[in-house]
């Protein structure tokens, strides 16, 4: 089933063209890589499907459903929830207080405070952040603020998430336990759409890869597809194509 569906998206702002002509779907269940070199245009396009931005042209469908331009806040009660680069929680409040917050929003608000506290407790859990709920986020140290933006995201109850580069800055071990996480969130249910530049994350998570490059759509496949392709080996990857 399509959860998501992109038709001929574009996005210039003045004369320089950051989105052209995107189109692509997302089949629910799936997790979609985003790559491609900096500036490709890959974080507004999460801007555009998450309401931040209005594409000059194009649409996105959501569950079936004209989604584009929609208020941000909206998109997020249809069940679509997204991290950000830079993350900020609020940092003089504990973890488990930044995840009550994500719980008063999006598709199925908390009913009260205790419904609230007791899934943000669950949520941390699940985000290996149990044990630092008490502990205000300025606090934390860089991959635990990273999970907590995670955290604040499936505390809005998303069908559909959109992380955006939550593994910049890791060690190898700390991305280890990303990928296990990213891959917890997919088995729970939820699609996912990823942007990354840890090609090791990347390959060893997604079903499909799309590329961007200038804001265009050069390339979409399978991991293998993609790492076999040419014009992505030139424009991103690097090296020799060996397949």
């Amino acid at each position: 089933m399509i959860l998501l569906e992109l038709d001929n998206v574009s996005k210039a702002f003045g004369g320089v063209i950051a989105v052209k002509q995107v189109s692509f779907h997302l089949n629910q269940g799936e997790v979609l890589g985003l790559i491609g070199p900096n500036g490709a245009g890959k974080s507004t396009l999460f801007n555009i499907i998450s309401g931040i931005f209005k594409p000059n042209t194009g649409t996105v469908k959501f569950n079936n459903k004209d989604i584009t331009g929609m208020a941000p806040y909206k998109i997020c009660e249809s069940g679509i929830a997204r991290t950000f680069q830079l993350v900020k929680p609020f940092s003089r409040l504990t973890s488990l207080e930044n995840v009550m917050i994500g719980r008063a929003y999006g598709s199925h608000p908390a009913r009260d405070t205790r419904e609230a506290r007791i899934e943000s407790e669950q949520i941390l859990a699940f985000t290996s952040l149990a044990n630092r709920q008490d502990r205000t986020a300025g606090m934390l140290s860089l991959v635990d603020r990273k999970r907590l933006e995670i955290a604040r995201a499936l505390a809005t109850k998303p069908k559909l998430l959109l992380l955006d580069e939550m593994m910049a800055g890791l060690n190898p071990a700390e991305l280890d336990d990303a990928i296990v996480l990213v891959k917890a969130i997919r088995d729970s249910g939820i699609t996912l759409i990823v942007v990354e530049h840890v090609m090791k994350v990347i390959m060893g998570i997604s079903d499909r890869i799309i590329v961007l490059k200038t804001g265009e759509k050069i390339a979409e496949g399978t991991p293998q597809e993609i790492v076999c392709n040419r014009e992505v080996v030139k424009a991103y990857l690097g090296g020799e194509v060996s397949c």
